[in-house]
């Protein structure tokens, strides 16, 4: 008699780890396979800040116009690399059509709902589970030098309230006398007590320590190369040999359009593109900001640890492009040059990339696949893994096992596309 697994989770980043660990949890046996190895994408090289102040969509009204404008300059916050590429351009027009009030609000409220899940529930994972990350409550603060930057960037708080998020604009004058890591010229601050920070790369590592502890298995180097699902379950062909499970959810962060032959939905080859993000890892300043700060006018996201110091953010959109790009890398030291007065560490251990699973409408796909009782989508989480990872995880496990779930999963559909 052949062996069937009961729950198998393709992807080994921190949405699948954490899809594993409340599966588990909630009592089923899980296995999970990567092509790779255990946080080897977006998971490892991010910034590791827990935000739900990040709920505003990518796609806002005069971001198109941005855009365009960026697009002649290879350093640019954002860029698109001009090529020929039908499925890109599908999918810009898609992002474009959204880059309006309506359509805003409408991811915002989604993501919002999903980043104040996650944002409660880390920090009872953290506790209960043990998970050594450098994990501290120790809030974001949006920095700004330019005050038309500084005064746009106010006119969000009051709907950042609307969702729940802990906002409050600070002063230049003020700012600059709490934070010495900053050079004079701070136009004023937007502080978000409620967001939170953590080492990624070593909260992905414990998350696959807690699956091992509760009894879950992890292979890597086990490529899903393709599936077949039916009402009795679903058989997986991996690199590694068959798998023959009665649950599946596909994790599989940036390289899920690849799969959207494989697992039956067409939909994700236009709704999902990879974004580009880049990372410098440093050892740590002797003066260091006293909480993560995003420098905003140049979308540059500063993280210190006790372990270590990181650059990080960028966004580009140039497929599967392998290239470490060092143009774009020496933007980020160059960014935080203008803003602290130790921009960089001692010593320079990580250059790095990664691509970002990119929704067309920024709000993540999560729940079964039309007409396919055991296969399930946990994926599109943008620049947001991390910060959505443990109410994602709760709500794939809640879907599955059929228990009622504690945020609304409507907004995350698949048919949605």
């Amino acid at each position: 008699m052949e062996k069937v697994d009961d729950v198998v989770v393709v992807g080994a980043g921190v949405i699948g780890l954490a899809s594993a660990l409340a599966l588990l949890e909630a009592g089923r046996g899980v296995q999970v396979i990567d092509a790779g190895r255990i946080g080897g994408g977006s998971s490892h090289g991010n910034c590791g800040t827990i935000t739900p102040s990040h709920a505003p969509p990518l796609a806002a009204p005069g971001m198109v116009g941005r855009a365009l404008r960026w697009m002649l300059t290879p350093d640019a916050p954002l860029y698109v690399q001009p090529r020929l590429d039908p499925a890109l351009w599908r999918w810009l027009l898609r992002f474009a059509a959204r880059c309006n009030t309506r359509d805003w609000r409408t991811s915002a409220v989604a993501k919002s709902a999903l980043l104040n899940d996650s944002r409660v529930r880390l920090g009872d994972w953290v506790g209960r589970h043990g998970l050594d990350c450098e994990f501290e409550e120790a809030g974001l603060d949006y920095v700004f030098r330019d005050a038309r930057a500084f005064a746009h960037g106010r006119e969000e708080i009051a709907i950042l309230r609307e969702f729940g998020v802990a906002v409050e604009a600070v002063d230049g004058a003020a700012y600059q006398a709490q934070e010495p890591a900053l050079k004079p010229g701070v136009a004023g601050a937007i502080r978000f007590d409620g967001d939170a920070a953590l080492r990624p790369d070593r909260y992905v590592a414990e998350l696959a320590r807690a699956v091992r502890a509760q009894g879950g298995t992890i292979v890597e180097q086990c490529a899903l190369q393709d599936l077949a699902a039916d009402r009795h379950g679903v058989r997986l062909r991996t690199s590694r040999g068959t798998l023959h499970a009665r649950d599946a959810v596909i994790a599989a962060g940036a390289w899920s359009p690849r799969m959207a032959g494989a697992i039956g939905v067409p939909a994700l080859r236009h709704a999902l593109q990879p974004g580009k993000g880049y990372s410098i890892t440093f050892d740590r300043p002797a003066l260091v900001p006293k909480r993560p700060l995003v420098l905003r006018e140049r979308t540059v996201c500063v993280t210190a640890w006790a372990s270590g110091f990181r650059l990080g953010s960028t966004m580009e959109f140039s497929g599967f492009d392998e290239s470490l790009n060092a143009r774009r890398l020496a933007a980020l030291e160059r960014s935080a040059a203008e803003y602290l007065h130790q921009p960089v560490g001692p010593e320079r251990r990580e250059q790095w990339f990664g691509w970002r699973p990119m929704s067309c409408d920024d709000i993540p796909v999560i729940g079964r696949v039309p007409h396919q009782p055991h296969l399930w989508l946990a994926t599109g989480h943008g620049m947001m893994g991390v910060s959505m990872s443990t109410g994602t995880g709760q709500l794939v496990a809640d879907l599955v096992t059929g228990r009622e779930p504690a945020i609304d999963p409507a907004p995350y559909r698949v048919e949605r596309f």
